[in-house]
């Protein structure tokens, strides 16, 4: 059981160091797109991830999905490098509110853009979006861990004995 944590543990860890440029150097642009900020070779990354995935909310976010940026941009990056060091170290009681907290927010706004791509209509959109079921269940694709990853942190931080001991303090 202990092994099966520790693999667990690193994996989240990747997950928060993996999450640290992609929020930087790609989703960021969301927020600041055509400002000059990012170097060409990046805004032709968004511009083929967007074509290939058919994802317009990347080029042209609708206001509640930009809210979802400034949320990632401002609370979560923080976060990252935090809780990548927490379970990379491993055993550290004291990412465990801090955790719950980011997967049930992480979990929550992702419920929003998973249904946006199954049941919006995106024929009116500026940018292409996914028309067939193919292609949605594609773009669903690329979304889906960053909703399954925090449900399993939030799953580990809840029901691991690791995670949940309460400590008995000692009586004076």
């Amino acid at each position: 059981m202990a092994r099966a944590l520790r693999c667990l543990e690193a994996a989240f860890a990747l997950y928060f160091v993996s999450h640290i440029p992609i929020t930087l150097l790609l989703d960021l642009q969301a927020l600041l797109p055509n400002a000059g900020l990012h170097p060409q070779q990046l805004t032709e990354l968004l511009q083929w991830y967007t074509a290939a995935f058919r994802d317009p909310m990347m080029l042209r976010p609708p206001e509640w999905f930009k809210a979802f940026i400034y949320c990632e941009a401002f609370l979560q990056l923080p976060f990252f490098p935090v809780a990548a060091y927490a379970f990379l170290k491993g055993g550290c009681k004291w990412i465990r509110t801090p955790a719950i907290i980011y997967s049930t927010h992480v979990a929550t706004t992702l419920l929003a853009i998973l249904a946006h791509i199954l049941f919006h209509d995106f024929s009116a959109s500026e940018h292409l979006g996914p028309q067939t079921l193919r292609e949605r269940l594609l773009l669903l694709s690329v979304y889906a861990p960053y909703l399954l990853i925090p449900l399993l942190i939030l799953f580990t931080m809840l029901y691991s004995p690791q995670y949940n001991q309460v400590e008995k303090r000692k009586r004076k």
